[in-house]
């Protein structure tokens, strides 16, 4: 019987990168890496950008972008679902755009805001998630957002890099540049396959060795498990009343369900 996975653009970036191990649990199997707040600084400064940018001119964004304006700004957006040969799955992609502009020569764009300096090494992980974000507006689910043709796809990193003065208080001046990323549909299908192929095994495969929340699970999941013993069994005593069970059969159920914890947040 084959399955249907959901696809998040933003895990294609880092996560795929940083763990198989961790990518294959939270798409396959819905277990996820516990949540870490984003800063409120920078969900600010991401507000403030997209609220700047919105109704000028793409060449202000860079001189070297054709000239157009923003269509829209976040907003989800899904694919339709693709058959994988090569697995028997399928899979579909669903996520939220940065921004996305529409060019006078009929286009469309795709431009994530980035506020530091782009590594190099980090151009090809932002690369797979832009070109998801193209496919799923190229191909969409019915009644989803379709604009076609997406020809251009990059990075606005606009990073500050002095204060000055200012009668209010102080101002941040900031250096913006355009890192264009290629857009090659045969390279993201090679990564979609690599994907596909992963999310189709049956068992979850080995950790990076420096995934720290893989080391955490491994050396931490069965003392978690135990600690949570009580919460599911709070009152022996009581329980056995009620229920007029032993407590060999209590401390059996007991063990069974440390066990499949332990089962469930390594992945098997």
């Amino acid at each position: 019987m084959s399955k249907t996975f959901k696809l998040s653009p933003s895990d294609f970036a880092f996560l795929w990168n940083e763990c198989k191990r961790c990518f294959y649990l939270k798409v396959a199997k819905n277990i996820r890496r516990p949540s870490t707040p984003m800063p409120t600084i920078f969900v600010k400064i991401d507000s403030i950008m997209k609220d700047y940018f919105e109704h000028k001119c793409t060449t202000s964004f860079h001189k070297d972008l054709p000239k157009g304006k923003v269509e829209f700004g976040d907003r989800w957006i899904q694919s339709k679902v693709f058959n994988h040969e090569k697995t028997g799955n399928k899979f579909f992609i669903k996520g939220k755009t940065d921004t996305v502009v529409k060019f006078d020569n009929g286009s469309y764009g795709i431009i994530d805001f980035k506020t530091s300096k782009i590594k190099p090494e980090n151009v090809e992980k932002y690369s797979r998630q832009l070109h998801a974000y193209s496919l799923a507006l190229e191909k969409p689910e019915v009644g989803k957002p379709f604009l076609k043709p997406v020809r251009t796809l990059g990075l606005l990193v606009v990073e500050p890099n002095s204060m000055s003065d200012d009668t209010n208080g102080c101002l941040f001046k900031n250096s913006m540049s355009w890192q264009p990323i290629t857009k090659d549909y045969y390279k993201f299908k090679s990564f979609i396959n690599d994907m596909m192929s992963l999310l189709s095994l049956h068992e979850a495969p080995d950790a990076s060795e420096k995934c720290q929340w893989c080391k955490f699970s491994k050396h931490g999941v069965t003392n978690y498990a135990e600690e949570n013993y009580e919460d599911f069994y709070p009152n022996k005593d009581d329980l056995m009343f009620m229920q007029n069970v032993t407590q060999e059969e209590i401390d059996a159920a007991g063990d069974a369900y440390i066990q499949n914890q332990v089962d469930i947040m390594r992945g098997k």
